[in-house]
C-alpha cells in the first residue's frame, strides 16, 4: 500500500509540467517503478516536486480564499458570484464552510514521506541532502500554519500514512492549536539549521533559507499577538526577519514589475508558487478580471488603457472600501486594480472593478492568468519588521518609509512616515500592508493578527464579540470522513 501510494503521489510530480529550475528536474517517467522509489537523489527530486504539485491547486484559488476573501478587499462583480459573496459578507456556516483541508493534508503527507525516506538515501552532496530535508520541513510548517490560522485545532499527522486522502481516514481527533504551533516552530528551526546557505533557485519557487526565515517571522508574530507569546516571540520574529535582509533580496524600483509574467523569480520574491504557459489551470485572478465581451464600447480612455484585452470572469472585484485607501499619487493603485468607467454624455459612471496585479499575459489565445502566486516577498518582510519593532517599542519608520518611497516616487516627501504612538504606528502599518499586499492573500490573517477584523471589515462591524468567526467552520463533508472530529465552536448545528 505504501508503494502504491508513493506511485500515485510521485506520479503527480513527474507528470505535471513544471518548467522552473534545475532543482525540479526529474528522472524520466519510464524509469520509475514501485521498487525504485526513494532509492536515489532523482527519486527525492520527484518526491519533493509532487509536494509542490499537490500544493499548487491550493495556491491557485483556496489560498486567497482562506487568507484574503473574508476581509474588506473584495465585493460583487459583474457576473454571478457563485457563493463567493459568502466570504466577504461573512455568512459562512457549517453547510457553506468554504474549501476543505483535504489537499493540504495530502501535501503534508508528501512532506512526511520525504522526511521519512530521505535520511536513508545516499546523496553525492551532503548539502543537497540537507537542503531537500529542509524544504520538506518548511513546507510542512507552512501548510500547518495555514491550517492553524484557518481552523485552529486540527489533526496532527507527522508520519507517512496509508492512502493519499489520509486526513479523513486516520481517525485522528484534533490536536490543540498550541501543539500545531509547537511542530511548526520545531520544523522551522530544523529547516534553518539544515539549509546550507541563503541561495535561491532561479524561479524562487521552492523553499529556501530566506523564505523559511520570512515564514518564521510570520509565525512568531502570530504567536506573539494571538497566543500570548509576548516579547520573547516578538524578538524571535524580528531576528528571523532581519536575517532575510542579508540574502539576495531587495525592493524593485517599479512596483508593477514585481508581478509580471516575464519577470518571475525577481529579486523581491522570496517564495512563490509557479505557474507557466501551457500548463493546465490558472491562478485566482481569472475570476477577478473582466470578460472581453463585457467591456463597454464607451469606457474612458484611462480605463481602456489600464484594462486592455479582457479575460476571465468578473465574479468579484475590488471593493469601494479598499479602493478608497489609495491616493492617485500611489503607484500601487493602478498596478493593483482598475476602476472601469464608462461615459454617457457629460457623465462618467463606475461600471466594474478588476484586479490588475496578476493580469497575466496576452497571446493569440487571449489573456492567460498564469502569474506566480507569491507567498513571501521583501516588502512584506519589511512591513513585518516594522510591526515587530513597533510591538517591541522601537521605531518602525525606516522600514515603512522604504516601502513608501517606492510607492510614491517623486511625491514621497508628501507621505514620509514619522514615528508616533504604538497604536498610531500599528494603524499605519496595517494600512500600509493593505495597500502594498492587496489581493495577495494576506489581509484576513493580518486583520486577525492585529485584532482589527471586527473593526475594519464592514460585514463584521455589527458582530463584535462573535469571536468564533475568526476561525472557519469545518466542512460537513470533512466531518463525515472522520468521526473523531468536532465542529469549531459557534458553528455547531442544532
Amino acid at each position: 500500500m505504501k508503494k502504491l501510494t508513493t506511485i500515485v503521489l510521485l506520479g503527480v510530480g513527474l507528470l505535471t509540467a513544471v518548467s522552473c529550475t534545475e532543482d525540479l528536474q526529474l528522472s524520466p517517467t519510464s524509469t520509475i517503478t514501485a521498487n525504485s522509489f526513494w532509492e536515489n537523489e532523482q527519486d527525492v527530486q520527484g518526491g519533493l516536486n509532487s509536494m509542490y504539485q499537490w500544493f499548487r491547486p491550493q495556491a491557485a484559488s483556496n489560498l486567497y480564499i482562506w487568507g484574503g476573501a473574508r476581509s474588506e478587499e473584495m465585493s460583487y462583480g459583474l457576473q454571478a458570484s457563485e457563493g463567493l459573496e459568502r466570504y466577504f459578507e461573512n455568512t459562512i456556516d457549517a453547510n457553506f464552510a468554504g474549501p476543505d483541508w483535504l489537499r493540504l493534508y495530502t501535501t503534508i503527507y508528501t512532506a512526511n514521506l520525504a522526511l521519512h525516506e530521505i535520511p536513508d538515501i545516499a546523496f553525492t552532496s551532503e548539502d543537497d541532502k540537507n537542503r531537500a530535508l529542509a524544504r520538506a520541513h518548511t513546507m510542512r510548517a507552512y501548510v500547518y500554519f495555514i491550517l492553524a490560522r484557518t481552523w485552529g485545532n486540527v489533526p496532527l499527522v507527522t508520519e507517512p500514512i496509508e492512502g493519499i486522502q489520509g486526513e479523513g481516514s486516520t481517525g485522528k481527533p484534533q490536536a490543540d492549536v498550541s501543539e500545531i504551533f509547537q511542530l511548526i516552530k520545531q520544523d522551522l528551526d530544523t529547516a534553518l539549521d539544515l539549509f546550507p546557505d541563503d541561495s535561491f533557485p532561479s524561479c524562487r519557487c521552492t523553499w529556501s533559507r530566506p523564505a523559511a526565515n520570512a515564514l518564521k517571522g510570520n509565525v512568531y508574530l502570530w504567536t506573539a499577538k494571538r497566543m500570548g507569546g509576548g516579547e520573547s516571540d516578538l524578538q524571535t520574529a524580528l531576528t528571523a526577519l532581519q536575517e532575510v535582509q542579508s540574502a539576495n533580496v531587495g525592493l524593485l524600483d517599479d512596483f508593477n514589475d514585481i508581478f509580471r509574467y516575464d519577470n518571475k523569480g525577481n529579486q523581491e520574491i522570496l517564495m512563490a508558487v509557479h505557474f507557466e504557459d501551457l500548463e493546465s489551470g490558472s491562478m485566482y485572478n481569472n475570476l477577478m478580471y473582466v470578460r472581453n465581451d463585457q467591456i463597454p464600447q464607451n469606457v474612458t480612455q484611462e480605463s481602456d488603457s489600464l484594462l486592455g484585452l479582457g479575460g476571465g470572469l468578473n465574479r468579484w472585484g475590488p471593493s469601494e472600501t479598499l479602493r478608497n485607501q489609495f491616493t492617485d499619487d500611489d503607484s500601487r493603485k493602478d498596478a493593483s486594480f482598475v476602476e472601469v468607467e464608462e461615459v454617457a454624455g457629460n457623465d462618467t459612471t463606475l461600471y466594474a472593478t478588476a484586479v490588475r496585479k496578476f493580469r497575466g499575459f496576452v497571446n493569440e489565445s487571449g489573456r492567460n492568468f498564469m502569474d506566480d502566486v507569491i507567498l513571501y516577498r521583501y516588502a512584506d518582510v519589511l512591513l513585518m519588521i516594522a510591526e515587530a519593532k513597533n510591538a517591541l517599542g522601537q521605531d518602525p519608520s525606516t522600514e515603512i518609509n522604504q516601502v513608501r518611497q517606492r510607492a510614491y516616487g517623486d511625491d514621497y516627501t508628501d507621505h514620509v512616515f514619522s514615528n508616533g504612538s504604538q497604536q498610531a504606528n500599528d494603524e499605519a502599518i496595517l494600512q500600509e500592508r493593505l495597500r502594498e499586499l492587496a489581493f495577495e492573500g494576506k489581509r484576513w490573517w493580518d486583520l486577525v493578527r492585529f485584532g482589527k477584523a471586527f473593526e475594519l471589515v464592514p460585514s463584521l462591524q455589527n458582530r463584535q464579540g462573535q469571536d468564533h468567526l475568526l476561525l472557519w467552520p469545518i466542512p460537513q463533508s470533512t466531518l463525515s470522513l472522520n468521526g473523531e472530529l468536532e465542529q469549531n465552536p459557534g458553528y455547531t448545528q442544532d
